[in-house]
């Protein structure tokens, strides 16, 4: 969500927790600036929905809340923008320049710019690079309330980054407390299943790396850095881990769990927000927020998670599932795990990690030229991993503190030693170590590139 309609978005939400959403949207619409239909563009936007105005907008909105469905058009751009924003001398524009992906065309016919669904990957950095707020992306919160409003049971998944984000001393506790204010039936913290994918990715290790020249790529985490290596280094999709991202993880557990169970993860990322809607994993993972748009959440509800008292839970994930939040941290969580399982092919594990767009071409290049010295390649589309997210609430440099203080302060250090997993792994038919090694047995944790 573009900063720019901080304000609408906060009218939206309280409107519709106090049940007076229907005369605050017709009153939104009255007095609208710019043209009804991309007023009515920007509201259903914001409510996660793709709608076109007509006469029933109202009706017809809150029909598509309530009957919320996948939206393949995660980003869109409004045909209003001035293009304004061309530096002299250069020959693109600013959401153009912004792009990883070159998912960002020209139209010299009608003079305009245009995404490339073909080519996005939903990462979101055009949102931010647009100031006029041109560019969209859906901000699903309302969908969710109304799920939450009709009973249903809502659990927030939220990512190891979130440590910091809602204040200095804001703990764990207090931010379940919030969430369960909110509505949310619980929270859970993603790095328990990135505990889960950690021992799987030291499968992978022992599967993939036998000798000094073999290869694995970590699939971890990052859908830029999975996006890159699906559309422009095909050739090396042989070497990447066919693992689940920690949040797919989460929801897959909870789900297997509990079938009736919505599952929202909370993150510093848009691109999670396509990587939810990827064909192949469609469903695991119903919503997803941003830090961003849960703080305009907590604002609009006038819920501080400071102030709250906190409710307790014991520890369950470990230092390395945390550590994930970090440029480096999955490196270390999987070369821990590989220590304790496969103490022969420790001696070989040999990880180099890379973080922002341009570093992750670089390494990849390399490893398709083979100048690579090493055997495991993390990479985050983002410089200091998800605590540099772009939709994150304060500076990567703190982000990393905080994450590694609650780290290293874990009770338990490496991802095989929680009796929680053991206990929740029994529950969805893994009842050893060694059945990591079992392809069907594992298949909740598996992918296909």
């Amino acid at each position: 969500m573009h900063s720019k309609y901080n304000d609408l978005f906060d009218t939206l939400v309280k409107s519709y927790y106090k049940g007076d959403f229907e005369e605050t949207l017709s009153n939104i619409m009255v007095c609208h600036e710019i043209s009804p239909q991309e007023t009515f563009k920007i509201i259903t936007s914001l409510c996660g929905v793709s709608l076109e105005f007509d006469n029933n907008y109202i009706y017809n909105l809150k029909k598509a809340i309530t009957n919320y469905t996948v939206n393949k058009k995660l980003i869109e751009k409004l045909d209003s923008c001035s293009l304004n924003c061309r530096k002299d001398g250069e020959e693109k524009y600013k959401c153009q320049l912004s792009c990883p992906f070159d998912a960002i065309m020209y139209d010299k016919d009608n003079k305009a710019t245009f995404i490339n669904y073909d080519q996005c990957i939903g990462c979101g950095l055009c949102v931010d690079s647009c100031k006029e707020g041109k560019i969209l992306d859906k901000v699903d919160f309302i969908p969710i309330a109304d799920l939450i409003k009709n009973n249903e049971v809502v659990i927030a998944a939220v990512a190891p980054a979130i440590m910091g984000q809602f204040g200095e001393n804001v703990s764990l506790d207090q931010l379940r407390a919030a969430l369960i204010k909110v509505g949310f039936s619980d929270m859970i913290e993603v790095a328990f299943t990135a505990d889960m994918i950690t021992i799987k990715e030291a499968v992978e290790f022992n599967n993939h790396v036998n000798g000094p020249d073999d290869l694995m790529i970590t699939s971890c985490c990052c859908p830029m850095w999975v996006g890159m290596l699906k559309r422009v280094y095909k050739e090396l999709v042989p070497d990447l881990s066919p693992s689940i991202s920690p949040m797919i993880g989460a929801g897959r557990v909870i789900k297997k769990l509990n079938p009736d169970a919505k599952v929202v993860f909370i993150g510093p990322c848009i691109a999670k927000k396509a990587e939810a809607k990827d064909p192949d994993i469609a469903g695991d993972i119903d919503f997803v927020l941003t830090f961003q748009e849960l703080d305009s959440i907590f604002k609009a509800l006038e819920i501080n998670p400071s102030e709250l008292k906190g409710i307790p839970t014991r520890d369950y994930a470990s230092r390395g599932g945390r550590l994930y939040a970090r440029t480096g941290g999955v490196s270390i969580a999987v070369g821990e795990a590989v220590e304790e399982l496969y103490p022969k092919k420790a001696k070989l594990f040999k990880a180099v990690k890379a973080e922002g767009v341009k570093e992750c071409k670089d390494i990849l290049n390399k490893a398709l030229n083979g100048e690579i010295k090493a055997n495991f390649i993390e990479g985050m589309g983002c410089i200091g991993g998800c605590v540099g997210g772009p939709k994150s609430l304060i500076p990567k440099e703190q982000g990393k503190v905080y994450v590694d203080n609650l780290a290293f302060n874990s009770p338990i250090k490496v991802a095989t030693h929680s009796s929680t997993m053991d206990d929740v792994l029994k529950k969805i038919g893994i009842t050893s170590l060694k059945d990591f090694e079992d392809e069907k047995k594992t298949a909740i944790f598996h992918r296909k590139f």
